[in-house]
């Protein structure tokens, strides 16, 4: 558990446990924790008002300050000990606040709606087999909960995937690449920035049989092509920011940049396929992201930490945007 968490949030902080942690005491399951983990660690102290202002408190406090521990100081009021004074739980909102940017999630994002489509999708054959990809799905939920701790509203269209996607996202299922498309389009509306990370299928079966097809030999599939719906979305948006992503095993920048102005986005996150360990079916990525403006690479380095960093980018687009309109 130490080394799975993002975030040690204790609440309440009694002074035993203060003391605890300042000490490097380690002799139950939270203070043991506490040592083994090196997440970020928020404490909200609550405790009588002479407890508190105890001069081994405050001084366990200075030690934790000083380790980088969050402390999210106690309102005054009426304790639950019948006195008066500083030492009561801070406010939910504090500490929720506190967290977020203990966790380096500022709520840049509030107020916009971020419409994502991830994982890939499904092409059928038959009744049995389809034509999909690698794609796991994690580029896209990393993205989907990254803009949810920044305040965003977040509607993520998802192709087949083992995911579990963030309890706040509103999720809209989808398997192929034409359900995604109508999935979008009818979500569009609703959305302030768009971000397609979703491997879509280029192909398709136009009429497959309805029943499974019996092996006889060598088998010739007609293929069809999907429709482009990175390119929908750049003919029919009104003032939403559109980030694509582009899976690429050769001439990648050149690609990027192509599809960069030929869709009329406002940003690609270009990825390199062909390299082991990074990209689809990976927890890892690393990738470049292109704008008009800059071009920033993102060495390897966790999904979560990509997807930090492409919203970095859509909030400097957005801040960019909203200084144009005032000047």
């Amino acid at each position: 558990m130490a080394q799975s968490i993002d975030a040690l949030l204790v609440v309440p902080a009694t002074a035993d446990v203060l003391a605890k942690f300042a000490q490097g005491v380690a002799n139950d399951f939270l203070t043991t924790l506490y040592l083994a983990t090196t997440a970020p660690v928020v404490v909200a102290p609550a405790m009588n008002v002479n407890m508190w202002e105890h001069a081994a408190t405050q001084q366990n406090l200075g030690i934790l300050r000083k380790r980088g521990v969050t402390i999210v100081e106690p309102g005054s009021g009426y304790l639950a000990c019948g006195m008066t004074g500083p030492g009561r739980l801070a406010e939910n909102e504090a500490v929720v606040a506190a967290t977020l940017q203990a966790l380096g999630c500022s709520q840049d994002l509030a107020g916009e709606t971020v419409l994502i489509t991830a994982g890939p999708t499904r092409e059928k054959i038959d009744p049995v087999r389809y034509l999909t990809n690698r794609s796991s799905g994690r580029m896209g939920y990393a993205l989907a909960e990254a803009a949810l701790r920044r305040g965003a509203r977040v509607l993520l269209v998802s192709g087949p995937t083992a995911l579990n996607p963030p309890a706040a996202a509103e999720v809209t299922p989808v398997e192929t690449a034409s359900q995604m498309l109508d999935s979008v389009l009818r979500l569009l509306p609703e959305a302030s920035i768009v971000i397609k990370t979703a491997a879509v299928a280029d192909y398709t079966i136009a009429n497959p049989p309805k029943q499974k097809m019996k092996r006889s030999g060598p088998l010739i599939l007609e293929l069809d092509p999907t429709q482009d719906i990175l390119g929908e979305i750049a003919r029919r948006k009104t003032s939403q920011l559109v980030i694509g992503f582009a899976a690429e095993t050769e001439n990648g920048l050149d690609n990027a940049r192509r599809k960069l102005a030929s869709k009329s986005l406002d940003a690609i996150v270009l990825n390199d396929v062909s390299r082991e360990g990074v990209g689809f079916d990976s927890d890892s990525n690393a990738v470049t992201i292109m704008t008009k403006d800059e071009t920033v690479d993102v060495p390897e380095t966790t999904k979560w930490d990509v997807a930090q960093r492409v919203l970095d980018a859509v909030v400097r687009m957005k801040q960019k945007l909203l200084a144009l309109s005032r000047a």
